[in-house]
């Protein structure tokens, strides 16, 4: 069940790039990891520093799964897509795609986990957050 969509087009800079010149695959996570910052600030209109900073609730992965399909090299415009795929307790499954045009160059599926980042113990979504992933129903 699809409940909430993000995405964000994306350049490949020579920063992303292995000297075989396509993204070296950990790139791909970094920017993964700006998409869910970008979609919790901009996408459900909550401060994801101040989630993390003031109100102390982290967005930790617990697993992750990729396929990497096709290679994109530097100067590529990618589309990078998140799509919230369960929206458990304390849970969040995520697939994040990476395509140019109708190619597939990367997907993942991606669990988040609300924690207290004081005591590092898993903590039910706050209800202003599942609120907003829920609200954003396309």
């Amino acid at each position: 069940m699809n409940i909430s969509h993000f995405e964000r087009s994306k350049l490949i800079r020579f920063s992303h790039c292995d000297p075989a010149g396509i993204v070296f695959f950990p790139q791909y996570f970094v920017m993964f990891n700006d998409l869910v910052e970008d979609w919790v600030t901009e996408g459900l209109g909550l401060s994801y520093a101040d989630l993390l900073g003031r109100r102390r609730v982290g967005l930790p992965t617990v697993n992750l799964q990729c396929d990497f399909a096709a290679v994109s090299r530097m100067g590529d415009d990618v589309l990078l897509g998140l799509d919230v795929v369960r929206l458990g307790r304390s849970s969040i499954v995520l697939t994040l795609s990476c395509h140019m045009g109708a190619e597939l160059r990367v997907k993942v599926t991606q669990t988040l986990v609300c924690t207290n980042l004081d005591t590092h113990r898993a903590i039910p979504i706050p209800p202003d957050l599942r609120h907003a992933i829920e609200r954003t129903d396309p």
